[in-house]
C-alpha cells in the first residue's frame, strides 16, 4: 500500500479534480505492475495496471488507496474490470465517501468471491486524498491557505514591498500548490495593489480557477476570473458545486485573517525568508484584531519543515482539521449530486 501511495502522489496535478489514485498488483508468478490514475476521461489506476499485467491479473492480489469505483461515469465500473480479470484478493486504503460508490465497489467484489481487504494505509491514504474526501463527505473543498513572511513574520514592508520576500526555490513551490488547486482566491484590494496573474508558470499543471472576492478591475491581470462576495462560507459552497476539490487562498493578509478566524482553513502552508525587516511597521500574516492573551492564541500543529534554497515551508494542520475544522454553525450540503468533473 506504500508503494500505491508513492505512485498515486505522481498523478496529483494528472487526475484533479477526480481522486489521485494508485494501484499496485502483484502477480501469482511474482511480477508486479504499478500504475496511477490518468486525467479525467482517462483510465482509472485499477484499470490501467491490469491492462498492464494482461493474464498475469489471473490469481493475482491487487492494491489500490481507494475503494474501485462501482458505476458508469466517463469510463466503465474498475470493479467489474478486477472481476472480470480473476483477481483473487483486493486491498483497499479508505472507502469512497461518493455516493455513487460508497462501498457498492466492495460489494460488487465479495459478490464475485473476491478477498476484499479495507483499512489498510488507511491514515497515509487519508492524509494523500485529504482533499477528495473532503469533498465528497462534505460538498466543500480541502482550503488551504498560503503565505510568504520575513522570519519576524511580516509578508511586507512599510511601503507595501514585498517582491520578493522569498526566494525561486519557494516560488516554484508556491506555484506548484497552484497547479495542486482547483482554484486560487484572493481579494480584490491584492488585484488592486500587486495586479497578480495566479497562473501556473514555475511548475507543471493546468492553471486554477481565478476567484476575486469583490471586483477586480476590468483591465486587471486575473482575468477571465470568478468574482465572489458574501460569507465565506458561501464562497466554498459555491465553489464545492463548481467541482473545485482543493482551494488555494493566497491572500492579502485581510482575506487570510477572514478564512483563519473563521475556522475555514484545512491546512497552513508558509515560506519563511531568512530576512528581518526589523520594526512594527511592515505588514503582518494577517490583519486585523489577534488574541487578546496568550491563552487565547490559536496553536495548531506543524506537520512538515522543508528547506527551499535560503527558505523554510513550514506546514500546518489546525487543532481538529477537516469536517472537525469547521464552526458548529457551518451548514453544509450532503453529497446528494454529481461534481463537475467527477467520475472519470
Amino acid at each position: 500500500m506504500g508503494r500505491a501511495v508513492a505512485v498515486a502522489a505522481g498523478a496529483r496535478t494528472r487526475a484533479h479534480p477526480n481522486p489521485w489514485v494508485g494501484a499496485v498488483l502483484r502477480s501469482v508468478d511474482g511480477p508486479v505492475f504499478e500504475e496511477a490514475s490518468d486525467a479525467p476521461g482517462g483510465a482509472h489506476a485499477e484499470v490501467s495496471v491490469l491492462s498492464a499485467a494482461g493474464e498475469a491479473a489471473e490469481g493475482a492480489t491487487l492494491w489500490c488507496t481507494l475503494e474501485p469505483c462501482s458505476h458508469h461515469g466517463r469510463t466503465p465500473p474498475c470493479a467489474d474490470a478486477i472481476v472480470a480479470a480473476g483477481v483473487r484478493r483486493v486491498v483497499v486504503g479508505v472507502v469512497d465517501p461518493d455516493p455513487r460508490v460508497a462501498g457498492r465497489g466492495l460489494d460488487c467484489l465479495r459478490r464475485a468471491g473476491i478477498e476484499v481487504s479495507v483499512g489498510v494505509g488507511h491514515d497515509q491514504v487519508e492524509d494523500q486524498l485529504a482533499p477528495y474526501l473532503k469533498h465528497r463527505r462534505s460538498g466543500r473543498p480541502w482550503v488551504v491557505l498560503k503565505l510568504a513572511a520575513t522570519l519576524d513574520g511580516r509578508t511586507a514592508a512599510a511601503d507595501g514591498s514585498s517582491q520578493w520576500i522569498t526566494g525561486p526555490e519557494a516560488r516554484a513551490d508556491a506555484h506548484r500548490l497552484r497547479a495542486e488547486s482547483d482554484a486560487v482566491i484572493v481579494g480584490a484590494g491584492t488585484v488592486r495593489s500587486d495586479d497578480p496573474s495566479l497562473t501556473v508558470r514555475l511548475a507543471e499543471g493546468p492553471d486554477p480557477l481565478r476567484v476575486v472576492l469583490g471586483h477586480a478591475p476590468d483591465a486587471a491581470l486575473v482575468h477571465p476570473a470568478l468574482e465572489l462576495d458574501g460569507d465565506l462560507r458561501v464562497v466554498l459552497d459555491e465553489l464545492g458545486e463548481r467541482g473545485c476539490v482543493q482551494v488555494l487562498v493566497e491572500g492579502g493578509a485581510t482575506v487570510a485573517g477572514d478564512f483563519h478566524r473563521a475556522g475555514l482553513v484545512d491546512r497552513y502552508v508558509i515560506y519563511l525568508a531568512p530576512t528581518l525587516l526589523g520594526g512594527d511597521d511592515g505588514r503582518p500574516l494577517f490583519a486585523g484584531p489577534g488574541a487578546a492573551t496568550l491563552s487565547d492564541a490559536w496553536s495548531g500543529q506543524v506537520t512538515s519543515v522543508t528547506r527551499l534554497g535560503p527558505d523554510l515551508r513550514i506546514e500546518l494542520s489546525p487543532p481538529a482539521s477537516g469536517l472537525q475544522n469547521q464552526p458548529e454553525n457551518a451548514v453544509f450540503r450532503r453529497p446528494e449530486r454529481k461534481w463537475a468533473g467527477a467520475g472519470a
